[in-house]
């Protein structure tokens, strides 16, 4: 797995909270499959929520659920998790945790200023926030402890680098949610770097068949696209088969991993992929509001925490196979 970026306050950031964990030692070790093992933190219960811009059927969310309910089970959490794909119910959400006074509020920023407002009253009422996975350069400004994630703008310049590499000279790419900024950053990464050319596309994720059939009609019109860039593992199981029904040589390459993609990779279907680790999101971010209610700790010094990106090819999949099926990966 060739790194593109890493950050140093990670490691010390995963040895801390390994050693938080009352079920540490010989006991966690014999736990390969993930569970705790042990009892939880001797601490006072804590409510902590959770609030994303997940659409429908996006498998990401589930590894950072996974990541995140391992942490409270550690932490003696009560974690409460909720979704909605359009701002305004993002924000809603939101405020709904703030009148359940909750302890503190893990939040994406796919659509930053539609949060903007909300944020400030989770502030108002003393509740720590912390942002992952989008939005990274708002999360500060928006009063958060901290952003937990990968910089989408460096994950795109790795992702054009690596279709030069592999010699490539069109590029599609596909944009899954329309007005998602970190989306948009990844597709300008890999215009910043890539030395041919790259085309957006817009199709709704949640929506398969339609997603497909856009993709198919855009290989069947312009045949020098010869890679296809998903921005999430839904959509390159999508990029995959409109590649084949439309006889496209097209290279299907994305972000992001799940045991499928790894399938992929290991079929040879799809090139490479760009893992920006989902379980370690939210597992972090639970941690995180945990050891700053509990100790005053905030990890990173209130930088950004980098979980990727990290290029991963089907040399890497005999690693990641057992890791993919139980959905921590």
């Amino acid at each position: 797995m060739r790194t593109a970026r890493t950050a140093a306050t990670l490691m010390a950031v995963v040895a801390l909270a390994a050693g938080c964990s009352s079920s540490g030692g010989k006991t966690s070790e014999d736990k390969a499959d993930g569970s705790t093992g042990g009892k939880s933190a001797g601490t006072p219960r804590l409510k902590i929520a959770m609030v994303t811009h997940s659409g429908e059927g996006d498998t990401f969310w589930d590894i950072v659920q996974s990541g995140a309910e391992q942490a409270a089970a550690k932490d003696n959490v009560q974690f409460l998790y909720s979704n909605d794909k359009e701002a305004k119910g993002q924000a809603e959400l939101v405020q709904s945790a703030i009148d359940k006074k909750v302890d503190g509020i893990v939040v994406t920023l796919a659509k930053p200023e539609a949060m903007k407002a909300v944020l400030a009253k989770a502030k108002d009422a003393g509740i720590p926030v912390v942002t992952i996975n989008s939005g990274g350069e708002f999360s500060q400004a928006f009063g958060a402890l901290t952003h937990i994630g990968q910089d989408e703008s460096v994950a795109g310049e790795a992702v054009g680098r690596e279709l030069d590499e592999r010699g490539r000279k069109k590029a599609l790419c596909v944009i899954h949610e329309q007005g998602n900024v970190s989306l948009e950053q990844r597709c300008a990464g890999v215009r910043k770097t890539f030395k041919g050319t790259v085309e957006n596309l817009n199709v709704d994720g949640t929506d398969a068949p339609s997603s497909q059939s856009s993709i198919e009609a855009k290989l069947q019109a312009a045949k020098d696209i010869d890679a296809v860039v998903a921005l999430g593992a839904p959509v390159a199981a999508v990029a995959v088969k409109a590649k084949q029904d439309a006889g496209s040589e097209a290279e299907v390459d994305t972000f992001d991993l799940n045991a499928a993609v790894v399938k992929s990779l290991k079929a040879k279907d799809v090139g490479f992929a760009v893992d920006q680790q989902p379980y370690l999101q939210g597992y972090l971010a639970v941690d995180e509001l945990w050891l700053y209610r509990t100790n005053a700790n905030v990890i990173g010094g209130g930088k950004p925490v980098l979980t990727g990106p990290a290029i991963v090819t089907e040399k890497d999949v005999p690693k990641l196979e057992k890791y993919t099926a139980r959905g921590t990966r």
